[in-house]
């Protein structure tokens, strides 16, 4: 079994994920996959203070799971070297009701972007840039 949360240079199988929140207590699955846009770049550069940032993705997930009665939350980051396309972060949630699985999905995309230790770098023909909350 895969843990719920995850940080790899591998890719992220969403449809995994999906599979092992669904249940027949959840009457919805949300997911949600994060990309490498195309918007000048040519590829992205992922970092993470890897134990402190699992550790603080497990907090967040513990409290999406308790404040939204989710039956299941998974969050699985990318580090490395990304290319434009490619997924950077996947979060699936399951609740008996769509509202509770949409907003847990929404709550830990939001708090990973502001708590987690992940840093992402751009890299164009100009040179790198450090990405800030986004």
């Amino acid at each position: 079994m895969a843990p719920a949360v995850e940080i790899t240079e591998e890719e992220i199988s969403l449809e995994q994920m999906m599979q092992r929140a669904r249940s027949s207590q959840a009457g919805a699955v949300v997911s949600f996959l994060g990309t490498v846009r195309n918007d000048g770049i040519e590829w992205m550069e992922v970092e993470a203070f890897r134990d402190l940032a699992l550790s603080e993705l497990e907090a967040i997930r513990q409290e999406a799971m308790s404040r939204f009665s989710l039956q299941a939350a998974e969050v699985a980051h990318r580090t490395g070297n990304l290319a434009v396309g490619e997924a950077i972060v996947a979060i699936v949630c399951s609740a008996a009701h769509r509202e509770d699985a949409f907003s847990g999905c929404r709550y830990i995309l939001e708090q990973l972007k502001s708590r987690a230790p992940l840093w992402k770098k751009e890299i164009s023909a100009e040179g790198g840039r450090w990405v800030e909350g986004e």
